[in-house]
């Protein structure tokens, strides 16, 4: 939740608030918590206090809820600056390809529950890299994708861009370009041969229409995450995808191989 008028983003979560401490404390510049959880951060409130930010007890657990428009605060709102999402540019590619990192693009991921949960799957792989549209289609950074990320924000760089199609084709030749997709031939446990030495951009897709065909069309190979029901006369249940944050963890699984 923001607070456009102190232009603040509510963090709220445990883990979430937490590694926001250990990492990086001087974005906080306000924070609230339980009766329950202050013996918690009381380290956090003496660095505060030397910075002269406030901290306060509340005496109502729903003044956390009006802090960050959620009930699953756990007991801790942290206040900070709203993260700056970088423009990707051509600066910033080119180092991917000097040092060989791969990148994550996503389609249109509209859920903000599963923007957080693959910022937490990028974090635990180390994929440093997400990229995403400028599109009203796409989720953006929110106090809900924070705490589902439980502390991957702080691990992760977010940039966007205007066109997915035209970042994929400036990227011919200089990263492998791989897009998933139901009707793919080849399977996502093929990630690494694909690649061989280069680094990959891997794009997953919205959550009812997946990758886009212009986005199709500007990848080099697309892959399938095999499941029961692809083999004939199969027995297996017959649900043909997985919801986007846990194909992520697969797909990224397979990035780091």
């Amino acid at each position: 939740m923001k607070n456009t008028k102190n232009n603040e983003l509510a963090v709220c979560g445990f883990a979430a608030v937490k590694l926001l401490e250990k990492i990086n404390y001087h974005r906080i510049k306000r924070l609230y918590f339980s009766e329950e959880r202050a013996p918690l951060f009381g380290g956090l409130c003496k660095k505060l206090s030397a910075d002269k930010k406030p901290y306060n007890k509340v005496k109502d657990i729903s003044e956390l809820e009006k802090l960050c428009g959620s009930v699953h605060h756990q007991g801790v709102v942290a206040m900070i600056e709203p993260p700056e999402i970088l423009s990707l540019n051509s600066d910033i590619t080119a180092n991917w390809v000097r040092n060989n990192e791969s990148a994550l693009l996503l389609d249109r991921v509209g859920n903000a529950n599963n923007l957080g949960a693959i910022v937490r799957s990028a974090a635990f792989f180390g994929i440093k890299n997400i990229v995403i549209p400028l599109d009203e289609a796409q989720s953006s950074i929110t106090t809900s994708s924070y705490r589902v990320a439980e502390g991957g924000m702080e691990f992760v760089h977010i940039y966007s861009i205007k066109s997915i199609p035209a970042l994929l084709k400036d990227m011919e030749g200089k990263m492998v370009r791989i897009g998933t997709s139901l009707d793919a031939k080849k399977s996502s446990a093929d990630i690494k041969s694909l690649c061989g030495a280069k680094a990959a951009i891997v794009v997953l897709g919205n959550e009812e229409h997946g990758i886009s065909d212009d986005v199709k069309k500007n990848c080099d190979h697309l892959v399938i995450i095999p499941f029961s029901g692809m083999e004939a006369g199969s027995d297996g249940p017959k649900v043909d995808s997985l919801n986007v944050a846990q194909a992520a963890s697969i797909i990224m699984y397979e990035m780091r191989k």
